[in-house]
């Protein structure tokens, strides 16, 4: 019996030579046929223990569920298929992925990050990792020169999110990944919005690839999850690898499960998705009840011409409106909708918005006239029709 790591190579070498399209990679990367059964669909296994050899040994390659689990292995070599990357680490949820990257650092190193970085990030450099010791400095990294300033001698990452959570700025991920390189820093890219669909950051300098899997990649809104992937081994991956093991801030083998049959449908959720967004998106610029559309697929967008070199084939389906009429205007359109959701995350099947304002912590910079819109799979034109008559009902 092949073990999976033996067909997951087999996968690598078939994709290799065959020169799989990304659509083929997403039905067919991590996955086998059942050896036991013949089944397409792995099975999960929820053992939390595994059988030695008489030796003491492993023959089967797994000795605990903490260590390791077959359907964890088998997300891990999607993901990394998925971002031609090296190799994947996957995590209980996209905050515990971030964090235990920012864990491999070391106490005195320093963080470059974005100002409007997602905001759960802010509260884990600020409440969790500064008094732990590490030092950071947020910038707004769409300026190159203030990112360059930001870099000190021990500066060791520089993390930046591309398209932003919430306000969608855009950031030339090579142009910084030159200025991390240079100062012997690494740069990892959380790439959650656009998914691998729309954007690959390995292929513009970026060293990590972080992912809130929960968003499009398990696509159904019933799992959490994240991932960490390496473009080549380095030692700040081996120690990130070190603390999941030992720290266990990883998904059970149904999150795994659910996350890896979530990939077969990733391209075309992602395509029809981010067509719609941009339809709306256009449409909104037009309406007399909002202020200003922020979307990187709009020609007014500040980071237009950045998306276009580094984007593929779409903008994304998240983005963010300004409400005429501030704060007050805003929440009360939000609860006027009838196919829009008032409700947390993005990049499931249901169109959700959100007041971003009133969740984030203190000092957040988000304005307070922001909704963000998720864009599920509904046809646009019915999110239109709801868009407009929330717009339009009175008080």
């Amino acid at each position: 019996m092949k073990s999976l790591v033996t067909m997951a190579g087999l996968f690598c070498a078939l994709t290799h030579r065959l020169s799989m399209h990304f659509e083929t990679e997403l039905v067919h990367s991590g996955r086998s046929i059942d050896p036991a059964t013949g089944a397409l669909v792995a099975p999960i296994h929820l053992s939390t223990t595994f059988e030695r050899g008489v030796d003491g040994s492993s023959p089967h390659g797994y000795v605990y569920g903490r260590s390791d689990n077959p359907n964890r292995q088998a997300l891990e070599t999607a993901l990394a298929t998925l971002e031609a990357g090296c190799e994947a680490a996957v995590f209980g949820s996209g905050s515990a992925a971030t964090l235990t990257l920012l864990q491999a650092l070391k106490a005195g190193d320093h963080v470059v990050a974005p100002q409007n970085v997602y905001f759960g990030v802010q509260e884990i450099l600020a409440k969790i990792l500064a008094p732990w010791g590490l030092q950071y400095t947020l910038v707004d990294t769409t300026d190159l020169a203030a990112v360059a300033a930001a870099i000190q001698a021990n500066t060791r990452l520089v993390l930046i999110e591309t398209p932003s959570n919430p306000q969608l700025a855009v950031t030339d991920i090579q142009a910084v990944a030159n200025l991390a390189h240079q100062a012997q820093a690494y740069l990892a890219c959380d790439n959650t919005i656009p998914s691998p669909v729309l954007q690959r950051p390995f292929d513009h300098g970026a060293d990590f690839v972080i992912h809130a899997t929960t968003k499009y990649l398990a696509g159904h809104s019933d799992v959490i999850g994240g991932a960490v992937m390496t473009k080549e081994s380095n030692p700040l991956f081996d120690q990130l690898r070190l603390i999941q093991g030992l720290g266990g801030a990883i998904p059970s083998p149904f999150d795994c499960w659910l996350t890896l049959r979530g990939l077969s449908t990733l391209a075309l959720r992602v395509q029809a998705q981010s067509q719609a967004a941009l339809a709306i998106a256009q449409w909104l610029q037009q309406h007399p009840a909002i202020e200003r559309v922020l979307y990187p697929g709009l020609p007014g967008h500040p980071g237009y011409d950045t998306a276009q070199r580094q984007m593929q084939g779409g903008y994304g389906g998240v983005l963010s409106i300004l409400v005429h009429g501030g704060q007050e205007a805003a929440l009360a359109m939000s609860t006027k909708t009838q196919i829009f959701t008032r409700a947390t995350s993005f990049g499931g099947p249901h169109s959700t918005l959100e007041h971003r304002a009133s969740i984030e912590a203190p000092g957040s910079q988000t304005p307070v006239n922001l909704l963000r819109l998720s864009i599920g799979l509904e046809h646009p034109q019915d999110l239109m029709a709801d868009l407009d008559q929330a717009l339009r009902t009175p008080d």
